[in-house]
C-alpha cells in the first residue's frame, strides 16, 4: 500500500526564481517566479481575486531588450510586510523586441 501525501498543487509547469520589472497598467511591479504558465508579481497596488490584467515584463537578451506582453488572472493574493503578491495565471502572452 503506498501512502498519498495530502499537499495540493495545482501548478503544472516549474517555477523559476527570478527578478524582473514588470508594469501593471502603470503600477510598478518585480517579479518573484516566473513559469510558462503564470507569474507571481510583487507590488504595492491592489488587485482583486479573479480580476483580469495586463501586464508587460521587461526582458534582456544577447540581442537586446525585449518586452513581453501578457494578458492574465489574478488567482491568489498575499499581503506580506506592505506589499501584495499574487499569482497570476497568464491567459495569453507575446513577445517584441524593445
Amino acid at each position: 500500500m503506498q501512502a498519498k501525501l495530502a499537499v495540493s498543487d495545482s501548478r503544472r509547469e516549474e517555477r523559476v526564481p527570478v527578478s524582473l520589472q514588470a508594469k501593471v497598467n502603470e503600477a510598478e511591479c518585480m517579479t518573484r517566479d516566473v513559469s510558462p504558465s503564470g507569474v507571481f508579481l510583487e507590488s504595492n497596488a491592489v488587485f482583486d481575486l479573479g480580476e483580469k490584467i495586463d501586464f508587460v515584463i521587461d526582458l534582456d537578451s544577447p540581442g537586446g531588450k525585449l518586452i513581453l506582453k501578457c494578458n492574465g488572472e489574478v488567482v491568489r493574493i498575499e499581503e506580506q510586510n506592505g506589499k501584495v503578491g499574487v499569482a497570476v495565471k497568464i491567459v495569453e502572452s507575446s513577445i517584441r523586441s524593445a
